[in-house]
């Protein structure tokens, strides 16, 4: 069965946290989260009175929060540094006050893309901005599931998602970049180490990842837009005629959270291709591309035809 969404109500009275929904996958996944009925926390550093160091001012928690409630749930935005351990207490004793519980917390912080010197090595990279992204893209998913779990962990069921880049098999190979390639390792292992820790307690952890996301800021760096962005095929990087929109990703999230049996996930990284194959999503367009598989079946030796991984 093909669908583009869990079932209306399917997330009804769960409470969630999304960590990181100011923009791109992290905004989707909120929205889909609320279209299957959720009540969506959503957080980040850019609102309409701050902008982050990521500085892409039109993107917003608060606007995230209205699109959720629009989808069908509740958003609520609460700014939150989730480097700030205050912070992060302060929203979660927040939650726990307003609903005695959270069902669902999804860690997509990162805001790292501005501090990425590809080809450069470890030892050339400017150590303050190596350091950066190992704060963003780790240690804040540290600080928020240390001080989140508490929480999680009361009642079972609970659903943790480490938001990364890649797989533990499309990892293996080098990510171009030290500390990226740590950045975006890290959750994919965190998933799995708390999947050990969460299991005995009835609940799960996963990783999941896009593919080769068309974010508004790839968007814009490419001159394009959702509505035109195949004008880009054959002109862009070699993989943007498999490129999927950031609803493919919160599609599959948000049916993996209302799969009754999401334990046989646990401490797995999944990427948006084999979740749509699970639940049966699609992407805006109705395509279910595949960027991951793709580029394994290069990697492999083979010459993939794109039309058979979209």
């Amino acid at each position: 069965m093909t669908t583009n969404k869990p079932l209306d109500g399917s997330l009804s009275n769960k409470i969630a946290l999304v960590a990181g929904a100011t923009r791109g996958a992290g905004r989707a996944i909120a929205v889909q989260l609320g279209a299957a009925g959720a009540t969506v926390y959503v957080t980040g550093r850019t609102t309409r009175e701050r902008v982050s160091e990521v500085g892409r001012p039109t993107e917003t928690i608060e606007e995230t929060a209205e699109l959720v409630t629009a989808a069908g749930g509740e958003g609520i935005a609460v700014p939150t540094d989730h480097l700030e351990a205050d912070q992060v207490r302060a929203l979660v004793e927040r939650v726990d006050r307003d609903h005695g519980r959270l069902d669902i917390l999804v860690n997509d912080i990162w805001g790292g893309n501005f501090l990425l010197d590809f080809d450069t090595r470890m030892w050339d990279v400017d150590l303050r901005r190596g350091l950066r992204m190992i704060d963003l893209g780790v240690r804040s998913h540290i600080i928020t599931s240390s001080i989140a779990l508490p929480l999680l962990v009361r009642e079972p069921g609970g659903l943790v998602v480490e938001v990364t880049d890649g797989t533990a098999e499309t990892n293996k190979g080098f990510r171009e970049n030290f500390y990226y390639d740590l950045a975006k390792n890290g959750p994919i292992r965190m998933a799995f180490t708390l999947g050990e820790e969460l299991k005995n307690v009835g609940c799960t952890a996963v990783a999941v990842t896009p593919g080769f996301l068309r974010s508004e800021e790839m968007l814009d760096i490419f001159g394009l837009t959702e509505e035109n962005w195949r004008d880009g095929i054959g002109k862009q990087q070699h993989h943007w005629a498999l490129s999927e929109s950031p609803v493919f990703l919160g599609r599959g999230v948000a049916a993996l959270a209302a799969d009754p049996e999401r334990s046989r996930w646990n401490g797995q990284s999944l990427d948006s291709g084999r979740l749509a194959r699970e639940y049966g999503v699609t992407d805006a367009d109705g395509s279910r591309p595949d960027v991951w598989g793709y580029m394994l079946a290069e990697q492999a030796g083979r010459t993939p035809a794109v039309e058979d991984y979209r």
